[in-house]
């Protein structure tokens, strides 16, 4: 067996210009927007990404919230817990991010789409508020 003493290692960091605390995921999820907006205007297909479930560090999710940004539109919606949805300083990106009844984040999402699902009135709500405002109105229908 031969003696590998005498070969000088030195060890570096592969990423040095990567700020502490960054997995190198936040770049990747960047790209995979990227990606998802391109299939969007090609296609229409709406896509998301579920950031909750990823080895995401605080310095990570930082990076995403800076160069992502705050568009122009949010909204906060409160059933079963409060959800927030903001557009991102890029149409057609939004960040939900929704709450427990205790405050804890318990779902934190990447939407690609005109508008999210869950900001849409469902067609069954809408033939109700129909029928409330009619007999608010007298309205026979």
């Amino acid at each position: 067996m031969n003696n590998l003493t005498h070969i000088n290692v030195k060890v570096i960091n592969p990423l040095p210009f990567q700020p502490a605390g960054l997995s190198g995921n936040a770049d990747a999820i960047l790209h995979e927007i990227l990606a998802l907006l391109e299939a969007f205007i090609s296609t229409g297909q709406n896509g998301a990404i579920d950031l909750h479930s990823l080895p995401l560090t605080a310095a990570d999710l930082e990076l995403l919230r800076a160069t992502l940004g705050d568009g122009e539109v949010s909204a906060r919606i409160h059933v079963i817990g409060n959800t927030e949805v903001r557009e991102t300083t890029y149409p057609g990106v939004w960040w939900l991010t929704y709450y427990s009844d205790e405050g804890n984040v318990v779902a934190d999402l990447l939407e690609v789409t005109t508008v999210p699902e869950i900001l849409k009135a469902p067609a069954e709500d809408v033939r109700e508020g129909l029928v409330r405002l009619g007999d608010l109105l007298g309205a026979t229908g």
